[in-house]
């Protein structure tokens, strides 16, 4: 028999005090003063409408060893999804200390009869990780832990969270959502979701949130799919390669971990070998041909191309091209004035 949605919410409420969730955030964001915004993006108050999205099945090989190291180190496979999303974040974000929201499922804590209440309980609560100082191994331990005490938490309210931390009050604590979700194998994803219901057809669904990057991990027990909604300037496909990227990173960062060479999180790579090269290789070939003059012959082209063109600048002096091969040719006659030849 469905329990009434009041009971929920006050089993819920009462199961926490505020004053043990302030002290909780107070210890998770001390020392947080600034947003942790990937792409540099801040706005989290949009509505959707400039949102992409772009999905990528995580390779069945690499789903496989994760699920594998994830049951050697006895964590969950969402553990290492958010110690992956950690590194993406650090990665595009220019920070090592990083910040990013949780959704939480919102029964777990929520007392006897959790399960047979209608409706959606969901929160998004914050998950903190230092990149920058932390092996692979260890990151995976300390997420472990945080999660567990992020579920005693589930119910707390951001905005606590939030006021927990040294950031402004105008100033967002986050800007991009990870969501590991549990999902059966043939139930589909999007406009393929199967509701299971005698009669019911499902014509069109749409996720959007208000936060400018969103990355959805849907757990099918065996592969995971990957789902990226992100705001305009950001490529959610770029942003799905990224994190199919970390995922092999870090998964390989583990298998190799000992104790005597622990792997750090800041050297699993967030680009992938076609990408790196792109943006390493490719963008960077500027070979140009160039003429087999010699210097003094290219500088006397382009001062006769552009002589009055802006040649030096220095503390707040500017040569033309005109007036410093002038001042070339004073000091060049002066040397010969004085013996020095070629």
């Amino acid at each position: 028999m469905p329990v009434p949605f009041r009971e929920f919410v006050a089993q819920a409420r009462l199961g926490v005090s505020r004053e043990e969730h302030e002290k909780f955030f107070a210890g998770l964001l001390e020392g947080v003063s600034e947003p942790t915004a990937p792409y540099g993006l801040l706005d989290v108050h949009g509505d959707g409408t400039n949102v992409d999205e772009a999905r990528l099945a995580v390779d069945a090989g690499l789903a496989e060893r994760l699920r594998e190291q994830a049951r050697r180190l006895g964590v969950s496979p969402a553990t290492l999804f958010h110690v992956v999303w950690a590194r993406v974040v650090a990665a595009t974000s220019g920070r090592d200390d990083v910040v990013f929201g949780s959704v939480m499922f919102g029964r777990m804590q929520a007392g006897a009869g959790a399960d047979r209440t209608p409706g959606l309980f969901i929160n998004t609560l914050p998950v903190r990780v230092p990149t920058g100082r932390v092996s692979v191994t260890d990151a995976v331990r300390g997420m472990q832990a945080q999660l567990a005490d992020l579920l005693v938490h589930e119910h707390a309210p951001l905005t606590l969270a939030q006021q927990a931390s040294a950031l402004v009050a105008d100033a967002p604590l986050f800007t991009s959502l990870l969501n590991y979700r549990h999902q059966d194998a043939d139930s589909g994803s999007g406009d393929e979701l199967d509701l299971g219901l005698d009669g019911v057809d499902l014509l069109y669904t749409r996720e959007r949130t208000n936060y400018p990057l969103t990355v959805s991990v849907d757990d099918s027990g065996t592969g995971f799919g990957l789902t990226v909604q992100a705001a305009a300037p950001i490529d959610p496909a770029a942003v799905c390669a990224l994190v199919h990227a970390v995922a092999d990173g870090v998964v390989s960062a583990l298998e190799e971990a000992s104790p005597s060479v622990p792997s750090d999180l800041t050297q699993v790579r967030a680009l992938g070998e076609a990408e790196r090269k792109h943006i390493l290789e490719e963008w960077n070939d500027t070979v140009r041909d160039v003429p087999a003059v010699t210097l003094p012959e290219l500088f006397r082209a382009r001062v006769e191309l552009c002589p009055e063109a802006p040649a030096l600048v220095f503390e707040g002096g500017e040569l033309t091209y005109a007036e410093l091969d002038a001042r070339v040719n004073r000091l060049a006659r002066l040397l010969i004035s004085r013996g020095v030849g070629p």
